[in-house]
C-alpha cells in the first residue's frame, strides 16, 4: 500500500522548495486521481494571498478553494502560541487534513518558510506537524554557500534533525547549488549519496528565478499596462535602469533585459527606448515603467498607431524615486499562468531528479482512473524519454516560439525551427523568449538542400520533378521538413499553424508514404473525458472511406490506442447494433469488422454497433449481452467524416471533454496537422505526442500484417 502524504519544509532560509513543490505535484498528478495540496500555516506578505497556493491551486487543484488550502496565519499562530495554546494550533491542523482525507487520495504540505517570525524554531515546528499528522518528511536545503567538502556534513545534520525529531525523513533536496558545485556532484565518479535509505538530490542555481517578470512588477506596485500585450508582460527583469540622462548618455547604460524607469512626460527616453528594440546595436529592453501618472500624448501615440511594440509600457502614479523603491521590493515568485517560469521549474526538477526512486520509495501504482490533466502529463513523460527530435517549419508564427521554448525548458525533445535565423533571433529577442538551444535552420541557404533535391526528384521523377524544380520545392519550408523526416534529419515534424492541412499532408504523402500494411493516412482524436481518455476515429481526413479503409483506420486506431496506453477495445459504430438492422451502410461496417477480425484475430472489436451500447454498460447488456467490448469502448470508429466530425465536437462541448488532434496515422513517419487556431498548448501536446509516435511502431499489435 502507498503513501497518501508527504511532507514539504525548507531547512535553511532562501531553499527554493516551490521548486521541488511544484515537480512532486507534477510527479503526483500523473499516477494519483484527486491530490490536495495544503498549507498548514501561512505567513503572506502585505495581508495578501499565499502566492504558492494561489499557483498550485491554478495549476493543479483549481476543485479546491483557497480557504481549503491553509489552517492558520503566521499571526494567529503567534498569538496561540504566546498564550501557551500551541497545541490548539496542532489540533486544528489535524481537524483540517481529516476532512481533506475524506475527499481526496493524496494530500502534499508544504511547510512554513525559513523566515519572518517563527525563523528561530520554524523547522521544529514544522516537523512537529508533520509528525502530528503522519507525514514522512521532505526537506529542502539551501545550497548557494555550500562547496563541495561542506556537502557531506551538510546532509548529515539535516537528517539528524529529522530522525531524531521522530519523523520518517523521505528525501532531502539540496537546491540553488553553484553551477561548478552542482556539476561535481553529479558528475563525479562516485558522487555523495547521503545516509544509507535517505534519497538526496542536487538543483542547481537558475538566475532567472531570482527575477520578477514584468507582469509581477506591474501587480505588486499597482501598475497600469499603456502598451502592449498581456503576454508581453511575461518577460524578466533583469535589472531597473532609472533614465535620468539625456538620450545621448541614457543609451550608453542599457543592458539586456532592462526596465526603464522614467518619467511619463520623457517622451524622448520612451521613443528612444523603444527604438533600441529595432537596432542590432542595442541590446533588448524588458519593458519600461512611467512614473507620475505621466501617459504618452496623443502624439507620441498616434506613432505607435497600428505598429506592433514588442515591450510592454505600464505606469504608475507614484514619482520615480518612490516607484524605484517599489520596484526593488517586488518578490521574485512563479504567479499563476507563467508558464516560461513553470516550464524552466519543471525542467531543473525533471532534469536532476530520478523520479523512479521516489515511486519505488512512495510504491505508487499505476492510476486506475485517467483524468485529462494524467494524460497530459503522461505525454510530456513519455516524450521526456524518448527525446526525439521534431522540426517545426513554421517559425515566424509567435505560438511555435512559444510553444518551442517551453519544450525546451521542459527537456521534452529537441527542436530545428525552420527560417532565416536572423528573423527568429530578432523575434525572439522582441518576445523576451530564449531560443539559444533549439537549432535554426534555413532551406534557402541549408547545406542539404542538394542533397534534398535529389532524392526528392527521385521519388517524385515520375511525376515530372527535375533535380532543378526540385531546389525550387524545397523552399518551401514545409516540404524541407517533410525531407528532414525522410533522410532521418528529424524524427518527426509538426505543422499547420499557419498552413491548410493539404499543404501539411501532401508532401507527407508525396514523400514519406503510408506504411505497409496501410492503404491511407487516417486521424484521430483523444477525448480526455473526467477520468478516462477515449480514442476517435477518422474525424478529421477521410469523407467516406470504403471497408477496406475502415479497416485500416480501425487497426491505425488500436495501435495509436496501444501506444499511448490505452487498452484497445474497437467499436466500429453504425446505426444498426450487431444483426438489428441492415442497409448498405451497416454492411460497410459489418464487412470492415470482418477485414479486422481477419487480420488481427487477437484485437477485442465489436462492429456494427451503435454509440450507446459502445459506451454504456447498461445499454450493452440489453442490446448485444456477452460482449468483450460493448459497454466497454475504448476506440470508436464512424463510419464516415460527417458522423465522425460532428461526434467529437458534440461530445466536447456537452461534457466539456478536452479534445486533442487531430494525431495522423498510417504514415511510415510521424507528421502532425495543427488547426490554424491553434493555441501554445496545442502545439506543446501536438509535439508530445509526435514525439511518442516517433518510437518503432510495428509490433505493438500482433498478428497485424
Amino acid at each position: 500500500m502507498g503513501l497518501d502524504r508527504l511532507y514539504i519544509a525548507s531547512m535553511t532560509p532562501g531553499a527554493g522548495k516551490l521548486v521541488v513543490t511544484m515537480g512532486l505535484m507534477e510527479l503526483l498528478t500523473r499516477r494519483i486521481g484527486k491530490i490536495a495540496f495544503f498549507r498548514p500555516i501561512i505567513d503572506p506578505p502585505g495581508g495578501s494571498r499565499d502566492p504558492h497556493i494561489e499557483l498550485i491551486r491554478s495549476r493543479y487543484t483549481p476543485s479546491l478553494s483557497y480557504d481549503d488550502c491553509f489552517a492558520f496565519t503566521a499571526d494567529e499562530v503567534k498569538a496561540q502560541d504566546a498564550e501557551g495554546r500551541f497545541g490548539e494550533v496542532i489540533s486544528g491542523i489535524i481537524e483540517r487534513v481529516k476532512k481533506l482525507e475524506e475527499r481526496f487520495d493524496f494530500i502534499l504540505f508544504e511547510g512554513l518558510n525559513s523566515y519572518g517570525f517563527l525563523a528561530a524554531f520554524d523547522m521544529s515546528v514544522n516537523i512537529e506537524i508533520a509528525k502530528n499528522i503522519g507525514a514522512p518528511f521532505i526537506s529542502v536545503m539551501n545550497g548557494q554557500d555550500l562547496l563541495v567538502s561542506e556537502v557531506e556534513e551538510a546532509v548529515s545534520i539535516a537528517n539528524s534533525a529529522v530522525d531524531e525529531a521522530g519523523c520518517l525523513h523521505f528525501a532531502l533536496f539540496i537546491n540553488r547549488l553553484a553551477p561548478e558545485v552542482h556539476g561535481h556532484l553529479v558528475n563525479a565518479p562516485k558522487p555523495y549519496s547521503g545516509p544509507e535509505d535517505l534519497p538526496v538530490f542536487y538543483l542547481p542555481e537558475v538566475d532567472e528565478l531570482d527575477h520578477p517578470t514584468v507582469g509581477e512588477i506591474a501587480d505588486h506596485t499597482g501598475a497600469s499596462l499603456v502598451i502592449g500585450r498581456e503576454e508581453d508582460l511575461s518577460k524578466v527583469v533583469s535589472q531597473c535602469k532609472i533614465a535620468a540622462m539625456t538620450v545621448e548618455h541614457f543609451l550608453d547604460y542599457v543592458e539586456e533585459g532592462d526596465l526603464i524607469i522614467a518619467a511619463g512626460d520623457r517622451s524622448d527616453i520612451i521613443l528612444a527606448s523603444i527604438s533600441s528594440l529595432f537596432s542590432p546595436r542595442y541590446p533588448n529592453i524588458a519593458g519600461i515603467l512611467l512614473t507620475g501618472g505621466f501617459v504618452p500624448g496623443p502624439n507620441v501615440m498616434g506613432l505607435f498607431e497600428g505598429r506592433s511594440i514588442p515591450v510592454p509600457i505600464i505606469s504608475l502614479e507614484s514619482d520615480t524615486y518612490t516607484a524605484s523603491r517599489s520596484v526593488d521590493e517586488v518578490p521574485a515568485v512563479i504567479a499563476p499562468g507563467d508558464e516560461r517560469k513553470a516550464a524552466l521549474v519543471l525542467g531543473i526538477f525533471e532534469e536532476n531528479v530520478d523520479t523512479d526512486i521516489l515511486i519505488e520509495r512512495a510504491t505508487l501504482g499505476r492510476p486506475s482512473v485517467m483524468t485529462p490533466a494524467m494524460f497530459q502529463f503522461t505525454l510530456f513523460e513519455r516524450a521526456r524519454d524518448q527525446h526525439s527530435h521534431i522540426v517545426l517549419p513554421e517559425s515566424e508564427d509567435e505560438r511555435i516560439l512559444r510553444a518551442a521554448e517551453l519544450l525546451l525548458r521542459r527537456g521534452i525533445v529537441d527542436i530545428t525551427l525552420l527560417g532565416d535565423p536572423a528573423r527568429v533571433e530578432a523575434d525572439t529577442a522582441a518576445l523576451g523568449i530564449d531560443l539559444s538551444a533549439a537549432r535554426v535552420v534555413d532551406p534557402a541557404v541549408s547545406a542539404w538542400r542538394d542533397e534534398f533535391a535529389h532524392e526528392l526528384a527521385s521519388l517524385r521523377g515520375h511525376k515530372g520533378v527535375t533535380l532543378d524544380s526540385a531546389r525550387e520545392i524545397l523552399l518551401d519550408s514545409t516540404y524541407f521538413a517533410t525531407m528532414m523526416v525522410h533522410l532521418g534529419k528529424a524524427d518527426g515534424m509538426v505543422s499547420g499553424a499557419a498552413h491548410t492541412t493539404a499543404d501539411t499532408i501532401r508532401p507527407a504523402l508525396q514523400i514519406i508514404k503510408t506504411r505497409p500494411g496501410y492503404s491511407i493516412v487516417s486521424s484521430v482524436f483523444f477525448m480526455c473525458m473526467d477520468t478516462r481518455v477515449l480514442v476517435y476515429g477518422d474525424c478529421a481526413i477521410n469523407p467516406d472511406p470504403t471497408s477496406e479503409q475502415l479497416a485500416d483506420i480501425a487497426l491505425a486506431s488500436a495501435e495509436t490506442a496501444l501506444l499511448f496506453g490505452i487498452e484497445p477495445r474497437v467499436a466500429m459504430l453504425s446505426y444498426s447494433t450487431g444483426s438489428s438492422g441492415g442497409g448498405k451502410d451497416v454492411e460497410k461496417v459489418r464487412h470492415a469488422t470482418d477485414l479486422v477480425r481477419e487480420r488481427m484475430p487477437g484485437l477485442a472489436v465489436e462492429g456494427p454497433i451503435q454509440y450507446d451500447a459502445a459506451i454504456d454498460p447498461e445499454v450493452a447488456r440489453v442490446k448485444m449481452p456477452g460482449s468483450d467490448v460493448a459497454g466497454m469502448a475504448t476506440v470508436f470508429i464512424f463510419p464516415d467524416l460527417n458522423t465522425g466530425n460532428n461526434t467529437y465536437k458534440a461530445v466536447q462541448r456537452a461534457t466539456g471533454a478536452i479534445a486533442i488532434g487531430p494525431i495522423l496515422q498510417g504514415l511510415k513517419r510521424p507528421v502532425n496537422d495543427l488547426s490554424r487556431g491553434c493555441t501554445v498548448a496545442d502545439v506543446i501536446n501536438t509535439v508530445a505526442i509526435t514525439a511518442i509516435q516517433s518510437r518503432p511502431l510495428r509490433g505493438l499489435l500482433p498478428g497485424h500484417l
